[in-house]
Parts: structure tokens; sequence; C-alpha cells
């Protein structure tokens, strides 16, 4: 009996580092120091200090996060170089929310066996993530759990460091009633609510406009920091809030300190007199289907549902959402809804800001606005 036998493949692990070697190199910079395989993973502020033209209080912030559930949906799809830019997205993001300028990543990578070239797929797309981000791909750990995780199953976790100046932190304590809300398009799902949508959505080949649902269901998770950090530069923002677990009702309120006295209005897209040009993309009508479906078949407004796909489903579940206030609470409470990210602005900032992002490959609207009311409260109007 020796490790192999015990279900830890050395060499397997080996062929992994050396395939990671290439990916993290893409993303380092002067002020990574050494480089995977030490025992840790170094990184010097000199350079970042100097180019910020010095900080009064460097603080660093960080975050950590993963992909969940959603990790289930690569499997079924054999598509796995997608998952490590949710990661990357779910942390840096986080991040972001507070001003910080991200620095540097690391990820957990465990799974039953280790497959080299999976194991690789995934952090290639960790790598693309801290490209696109700015971020050195610093170092992280596979480990393989025999008999503890399945043979053919992964998951990932990541950790990202950012610096900011402590008194350039965004936290909310600048808004003020009557300033307003915009939101940033999402990409689609993210990275959030899949163990839902495994349930409500059994087939991960169902048509979704000419893919397979489940590859539409793996679109990455957008990173906001590039267009945000550019977007500092030119105006002030006084609060930002990314759309994760808990969707709107959970996250938009924490953009407000808990003492503001302050409440977030968002605009309904779905009501009967929305004017604006929040459009809430169809695959959450898919998903507000399901739901439907799996409740027993009925909406308030009346009508059957349950056996439909595609865009038969998808229509149907454009009628659930504007008619059955409990799903659409469901759905609002749990999904991004086709916004990923929300910004606290001035009013009078919020054109030039809708038009820089439009710019740059970032559509953003106006949803709301805040006003005075009870703190931590979400309001639909």
């Amino acid at each position: 009996m020796d490790y192999k036998a015990a279900g830890v493949d050395i060499e397997e692990g080996y062929r992994a580092v050396e395939k990671y070697r290439e990916l993290a190199a893409a993303t380092a910079s002067g002020s990574v120091l050494g480089g995977i395989g030490s025992f840790a993973g170094m990184f010097s502020l000199k350079e970042i200090l100097s180019a910020a033209g010095g900080m009064e209080e460097p603080v660093l912030l960080a975050g950590t996060d993963g992909v969940g559930t959603k990790m289930e949906v690569a499997y079924r799809m054999g598509k796995h170089t997608t998952i490590g830019i949710d990661c990357v997205a779910m942390c840096v993001n986080d991040v972001l929310c507070h001003g910080a300028r991200p620095l540097f990543f690391l990820d957990y990578l465990a799974c039953g066996k280790l497959d080299a070239a999976i194991a690789a797929d995934i952090v290639k797309g960790v790598s693309v993530g801290c490209r696109e981000t700015g971020m050195a791909l610093l170092g992280g750990e596979t480990a393989e759990h025999p008999g503890v995780i399945p043979d053919d199953v992964y998951d990932i976790a990541g950790f990202a460091l950012g610096i900011a100046d402590r008194k350039k932190i965004i936290a909310g304590e600048k808004i003020r009633p009557g300033d307003a809300l915009l939101g940033i398009a999402s990409s689609g799902v993210h990275s959030n609510g899949f163990s839902l949508i495994r349930k409500v959505i059994p087939d991960m080949n169902e048509d979704f406009g000419g893919m397979p649902i489940g590859m539409a269901l793996l679109e990455p998770t957008r990173l906001y920091v590039k267009p945000i950090l550019e977007l500092m530069e030119q105006i002030e923002i006084k609060g930002m809030s990314h759309i994760t677990g808990g969707g709107f009702y959970e996250n938009v309120p924490r953009l407000l300190p808990s003492d503001s006295g302050l409440s977030p209005l968002v605009h309904d897209p779905l009501g009967p007199n929305y004017q604006g040009s929040w459009k809430v993309p169809p695959i959450f009508a898919r998903i507000a289907y399901g739901i439907a479906s799996a409740k027993g078949g009925s909406t308030n407004g009346g009508s059957t549902m349950g056996g439909l796909t595609g865009a038969k489903a998808q229509e149907a579940g454009e009628h659930i959402l504007r008619n059955d206030p409990v799903i659409r609470k469901t759905m609002f409470n749990t999904y991004n809804m086709g916004v990923g990210f929300v910004l606290a602005l001035s009013a009078k900032d919020l054109p030039r800001a809708a038009a820089f992002l439009e710019e740059r490959g970032f559509p953003a609207w106006e949803i709301g606005r805040v006003e005075k009311g009870s703190p931590g409260e979400l309001h639909f109007v």
C-alpha cells in the first residue's frame, strides 16, 4: 500500500502544478517575488505605493468566496474553463465595493481524484480573471480527498487581497437623500442560486436560444473592477453593492451604513408603469417558470403551468414574473435579475457615469434612489 493506492496521485499533482506555472506567470508583475512552488506567495508593495503617489494610511481589504453548486453544472456540461473566472469575480467584486485596487489572488482547488487537465482548465479561468482585474495569481493549493469527495467532483474557493488609502475607502457614509442608484448589467445568473436552478431546470441540455441552457448558465460572472476603478477617478462614487446571494433585498441595503437612517428605493422593472431601460434577461423568466412548476403549476394570475421547455417556458415565465408577486420576490431575493453591481452617486453625476460605463461595454441604468427610511430595508416602487 502506498499513497497512490490510497487515492492520492502525487505524480498527477506534479503535472497539474507544471500547468499552473505558466498560467500564474501570465498574471505576474514586478511586484511578485518568487513563483509557484514556494511555501508562501510573496508580493512587494513598493511599486503599488509609488504608483499611487503614496498613501497616508494604506489599508488592506480581503475577500474570500467560492462558486457553490454552479460547479455541478460545469461537471454535467463538461466545461471547466469559466468556473475559475467566477471564483475570481465573486471575491474581487466584493473587495471592489469599498474602492480597493486588487493586488493578488490565491485559490484552493479540492477534488476526489485529480485530473491534471481538468484542474488546469479550472485554473486557466482563474488566470483569465486575474489578468482582467490586474491581479497576480500568487499561488494556491490543490488537494485530493479520496473517500471524502467523489472521484469526479471538484470544488474551488479563492481569496483576493486589495489595497486602498483609508481616507478614500467607500463605506456609504457620504450618501444623502436623493442620491441616485445606478445599476450595471450582469452577464447572466453569475454564481448564486444554483441549488434552486438545478431543482427547477433538471435538463441542462434544454434548448435556450439555440444553445443548451446549461451552457448559458455557465456564462461567467462579470468582472467590474477595471471600469469602476477608472470611473472613481472621474466622479465621486458614494457607495457600491455587488448583487450576489440574497439578491436585491440583502445586497442593495449593504451600500448604506446601518445607522444612516436611509433606505434604497428601487424601480420595479416588471411593474406595469415602469418606463426605464432595465430589461430582465430571459434566463430569469425561465427560472421563474421552473419555480412555478415545482410549486404545483399555478400562478396568482390563474394560469396552469407545467411541462413547457425552451421559448414557451420563457414566455410563461415572463407572465409569472409580472403576475405572481410571491415568485417575483423570491427571484429578486435570490438573483441579480440583470443587474450585477449597483453604485450610489449624486443624481447630477448619473448621466455621465452611465455614458462612461456604456462606452466600456458595461450597460448601466438608473434603477432607483436613496431616501429617508428604515436602514436595511429595500423598497420596490
